[in-house]
């Protein structure tokens, strides 16, 4: 994927998706730049992983378009194989190869689609799983590992493949609590070194700490966007405040009761 400087990483227009008579996607509209990291946020059923996978065409889009790095995705005769390789994913399930060494599940895609040879995978496959803080596992499968170091290996086995870009779905809600740290520990230092990021996310202190914009999605569609402090600490529009009244103290939103309580007090 290359792209012309002034291009965002991901342009989408008019994206609706349906599965059978449920529209899931009603419409959206939405732009993420090179480097920045963008947030989505929403109820479950809002249509946040479905935007996600719409964009590298892991689900088919119903109607309209989206480029990526400059790219048409949703042109039919568009090369999507060369394209998703600029892309890493990250998905709730770890989808590591269970019968593979660590170190083998970062070096099979590189070498089969790459075309990397073995000491050049294993170098680079090495150089990332000490950016995650796992090079001592690399003799390890994936039942050895707990739930965090197994995303953590997911994370390093995308990075292997040089992405231009993250998408990030919901990659800690399958941990156990005193996992989930770790894992967003590497999405941060991912964050300052400049990747371009789409993260479907429920932790919103990362999303207020690293995100550049929040996107918060109800019913098919976006509602609002815009810095974190403005979305989380100070949302427009009622469905954002009542969705982050029940995933946020009450204190971090602003509102009319809010603002009411502050004049009297």
């Amino acid at each position: 994927m290359s792209a012309r400087p002034h291009q965002p990483a991901i342009e989408i227009r008019g994206l609706h998706k349906s599965f059978g008579r449920i529209e899931v996607l009603k419409g959206i509209d939405l732009d993420v730049g090179h480097g920045e990291v963008v947030c989505v946020i929403g109820p479950s059923g809002s249509g946040k992983s479905t935007l996600l996978r719409c964009v590298n065409l892991l689900e088919e889009p119903t109607a309209g378009r989206i480029r990526v790095g400059g790219v048409e995705v949703t042109d039919p005769d568009v090369d999507i194989d060369t394209v998703r390789r600029g892309i890493g994913m990250v998905f709730q399930a770890f989808n590591l190869f269970p019968h593979l060494t660590v170190l083998d599940n970062l070096t099979v895609a590189q070498r089969r689609v790459l075309r990397r040879d073995r000491t050049g995978a294993e170098r680079i496959a090495r150089e990332h799983l000490a950016r995650v803080g796992l090079l001592e596992k690399e003799a390890a499968y994936p039942a050895q590992l707990s739930g965090g170091q197994q995303q953590r290996v997911a994370i390093a086995r995308s990075l292997s493949m040089a992405p231009q870009l993250m998408l990030f779905d919901e990659p800690t809600s399958s941990l156990d609590p005193e996992l989930v740290g770790d894992v967003l520990a590497v999405m941060r230092g991912l964050a300052e070194d400049g990747m371009t990021m789409m993260v479907v996310t429920h932790e919103m202190t990362f999303a207020r700490d690293v995100a550049d914009r929040v996107v918060f999605m109800d019913g098919g569609g976006i509602v609002e966007q815009g810095p974190p402090a403005e979305v989380l600490s100070r949302p427009r529009h009622e469905r954002t405040r009542s969705f982050l009244s029940r995933v946020l103290d009450p204190s971090h939103v602003a509102g009319p009761a809010a603002e009411a309580g502050q004049l009297i007090g």
